[in-house]
């Protein structure tokens, strides 16, 4: 779970210049901020579920919100609120049954959590999982990085969630809090360095299509950590 989010980042982001990431706080909020969205855009978890009924979730989101001055509608984070002291098993059965309805579907979900699926209609082509010339790009993209699938998982690189976790961990990287994969260097990165990897995948990527992912999630969720969950990436987004 997100949780290096630390009182000390925080305000030192808060105390910064004004220069859009100055300095090595402010790449690890928005670190933390694409963790908690990755995570929330996974299948859930135990560990996700203990946060949501702890109360951690909100907790990091209204932090990470917070330092980032994201335009989040208003009262999200409070709807989400009313999860905590949930039955953790009855609350995970919950999460569960919404994210297979948002982006799992029987048979087709209520938003394609899949870049090439939407950019395919945005070409006007049939969507084809793992192999359409949108998800094959962010797999070199991926690979140029040194990185693969996530552990765990073999679903296409072009997940919602896992482009979140790209996109943490070159922020977490400039931020000095992660590491390249052993053998890379900054100057290996797509762009030759790591602010321009990330801008790069933004540009490329992500404000292609998670925009319009975000504003439809948030229109189809029947939960309110999925419209909460949309709003933070949509406000993200227009951050970005």
């Amino acid at each position: 779970m997100a949780d290096n989010l630390t009182n000390e980042a925080v305000e030192a982001a808060s105390a910064d210049s004004g220069v859009l990431f100055a300095s090595a706080a402010s790449w690890q909020i928005r670190a933390t901020a694409w963790e908690l969205l990755s995570v929330s855009l996974a299948y859930p978890t135990e560990v996700l579920v203990a946060a949501v009924a702890s109360g951690e979730w909100v907790e990091a989101a209204q932090e990470v919100a917070g330092a980032l001055e994201l335009d989040v509608p208003e009262g999200a984070f409070d709807d989400v609120a009313t999860y905590e002291g949930s039955d953790e098993n009855e609350l995970l059965h919950t999460l569960r049954t919404e994210a297979t309805h948002l982006f799992v579907g029987a048979p087709t979900p209520a938003v394609s959590p899949y870049e090439g699926v939407w950019r395919a209609g945005d070409d006007g082509v049939e969507a084809l999982l793992f192999v359409n010339p949108h998800s094959m790009a962010v797999e070199r993209f991926l690979k140029q990085c040194g990185l693969g699938h996530p552990e765990g998982t073999n679903e296409p690189l072009d997940h919602a969630g896992t482009e979140c976790s790209l996109l943490e961990f070159l922020a977490g990287v400039e931020a000095g809090i992660m590491e390249l994969p052993a053998g890379k260097t900054a100057e290996d990165l797509p762009g030759g360095s790591v602010v321009a990897a990330y801008e790069q995948f933004l540009a490329d990527h992500a404000q292609t299509w998670l925009p319009r992912f975000a504003e439809k999630a948030a229109s189809e969720a029947r939960e309110p950590f999925y419209r909460a969950v949309a709003g933070l990436l949509g406000a993200m987004m227009k951050a970005a």
